[in-house]
């Protein structure tokens, strides 16, 4: 008997050592498109919802670490086909969703409400996806043909440096950059956000730094027309605005005019938009001559 009860004892303790992985149906369409199968047996979305979100506060109070990641149907059948996996059985759905998650974008659990919990979810989804695409693009580019240089590795340097001497010259506060940069298939979009309390260097090394300077790169290295604007907020002073255009894989700064009107006009009807309060619009910084163009030939 004590033998038994020493054996449960450990199997428990393992247990609480053993990390958790949810695959979570974000939307309607995706939670619909699983009703075909007869192993899932919720009804309706709202309640999935709910019980995902007692299930992952059960585990957290257990001390276990759970991550979350989407699942997608479409992905899912694909990889059952492939695999030669039954799609209606819990067993093959817990095993794509641990390959999921090991290979696309997840979230750790930490507390959040679920409502909050699939808004980061998506948010990240939509990031990677838009990191692997903007990746893709620089990849196809190639070498330059009269100097044989790299062109998206030369891009993705000349990307870091001109986003460091920005953000240099912004000085210290809470900065927020945007780059738009438009593609075949879609518009990339990047945001970057960082924080300089101290004049101290500027640094990219994050995720998120990564994903945005991939997406300039791209518009570098392709040469195709985009944007960047940088906001700066500091305490008990307005937000400043700076903007630069690509053009021909270069950053050039817009005058503040341009600044100003990029802001102030409707983007679908082109009719004016009042000034946001509290906001100086300022010319783009002027960038050194290998920060701003292509380093290859």
């Amino acid at each position: 008997m004590a033998h038994t009860t020493n054996t449960t004892s450990l199997r428990q303790a393992l247990r609480r050592e053993a990390p958790s992985t949810l695959g979570l149906l974000a939307d309607e369409q995706d939670f619909a498109a699983m009703r075909r199968y007869r192993s899932f047996t919720f009804d309706d979305h709202p309640t999935y919802l709910r019980a995902a979100e007692r299930l992952l506060r059960t585990l957290a109070a257990g001390g276990t670490h759970t991550t979350v990641t989407l699942f997608d149907p479409e992905d899912y059948a694909a990889y059952c086909a492939e695999t030669g996996l039954d799609p209606d059985t819990r067993a093959s759905r817990t095993r794509y969703t641990a390959e999921a998650a090991a290979r696309g974008a997840r979230v750790p659990y930490t507390g959040q409400p679920i409502d909050e919990l699939v808004r980061l979810l998506v948010k990240a989804a939509v990031r990677r996806a838009t990191r692997e695409y903007a990746a893709l693009l620089l990849d196809d580019v190639g070498q330059c043909a009269d100097c044989g240089q790299d062109i998206g590795r030369a891009a993705f340097d000349q990307a870091s440096r001109a986003v460091l001497r920005i953000l240099d010259q912004a000085g210290p506060g809470a900065h927020q950059l945007v780059c738009s940069v438009p593609a075949a298939d879609e518009h990339l979009l990047a945001v970057l956000r960082t924080d300089r309390t101290a004049p101290e260097p500027a640094r990219l090394d994050s995720a998120e730094g990564t994903e945005f300077l991939t997406v300039l790169a791209a518009g570098i290295a392709r040469a195709t027309p985009g944007g960047l604007v940088l906001r700066t907020s500091s305490p008990d002073a307005p937000d400043r605005l700076h903007g630069w255009r690509l053009d021909h894989g270069r950053l050039v700064p817009l005058t503040e005019a341009e600044v100003f009107n990029a802001y102030c006009t409707d983007a679908d009807t082109g009719e004016p938009l009042p000034p946001e309060p509290g906001v100086e619009y300022r010319a783009g910084f002027d960038l050194a001559p290998d920060d701003g163009r292509p380093t290859h030939h």
